[in-house]
């Protein structure tokens, strides 16, 4: 792309004056410094996803110049960039300062999950989080492939607004999450169930690890021999889960 747009002599100046394989000393306080910072991740098929993690300024915390560890709390209970991680240890964090240096940062590398007992006695000068409610269940440990510089020419200068109501760290109360504020929940309630599966369920894919339930890989949509063969295939295998005394909980069709 960079031939075809003309860009390779730019790119190599880029690449020569402003990618690291570490994080220097300035890279290493900006982060210390940030209380945000936004992450990607795919899945073994390369199925992206993008997600938003905050916490006190620290929170990403940096160990030396090639290593860096986050907290994962609770959430919705989807864990989608935990899953990718585990399929696929690549991952990139974009961190921006909209207050202050107006400036952002990349980095890059691979990533493993790590028990907060398994890290925290070979660092104890990891975060202790005093919020009610919030706990790392586990934790990111990401090496350092690359780091950049994201420029400050499109970064808004945003001003911090007068704080508010605490947030309920750890709670279940939707209303205190945000409501309904799509109205998606509202319409699922009117339809009588979800509008649509997640993609790796819809394809056979089963989330994260999956293959499509006890079924197998489900069917497309549009092919009702399939379905109906799918169906007879689950039956079947109920049949003969129950003719040898199996008693397994129902949790849904398709796993």
């Amino acid at each position: 792309m960079q031939q075809r747009l003309g860009t390779t002599e730019r790119a190599d100046r880029f690449y020569g004056e402003q990618m690291l394989d570490h994080l220097n000393e300035r890279m290493r306080e900006f982060i210390g410094r940030q209380e945000m910072f936004f992450l990607a991740t795919a899945d073994r098929h390369g199925e992206c996803d993008n997600s938003f993690r905050a916490g006190p300024p620290g929170f990403l915390h940096v160990i030396d110049e090639r290593t860096l560890v986050y907290p994962e709390y609770r959430g919705n209970g989807v864990h989608a960039s935990l899953g990718n991680i585990q399929e696929n240890p690549h991952l990139g964090i974009l961190l921006v300062d909209f207050f202050q240096a107006r400036i952002g940062l990349h980095v890059n590398g691979r990533a493993e999950i790590v028990e907060d007992a398994e890290l925290r006695p070979a660092h104890p000068d990891l975060p202790s989080d005093s919020v009610p409610g919030r706990r790392a269940l586990v934790w990111v440990r990401v090496t350092v492939e690359e780091a950049y510089i994201h420029c400050a020419k499109h970064i808004p200068h945003l001003q911090r607004a007068p704080k508010g109501t605490p947030r309920d760290w750890g709670t279940d109360d939707q209303r205190r999450k945000g409501g309904d504020f799509f109205g998606t929940a509202q319409a699922a309630r009117r339809r009588g169930g979800p509008a649509v599966r997640p993609s790796r369920e819809r394809d056979g894919t089963g989330g994260h690890g999956g293959s499509g339930g006890p079924g197998g890989r489900v069917p497309p949509s549009d092919d009702p021999a399939a379905w109906r063969a799918h169906a007879e295939q689950l039956l079947e295998k109920a049949r003969r889960r129950r003719a040898e005394g199996e008693r397994t909980p129902f949790r849904g069709w398709f796993g």
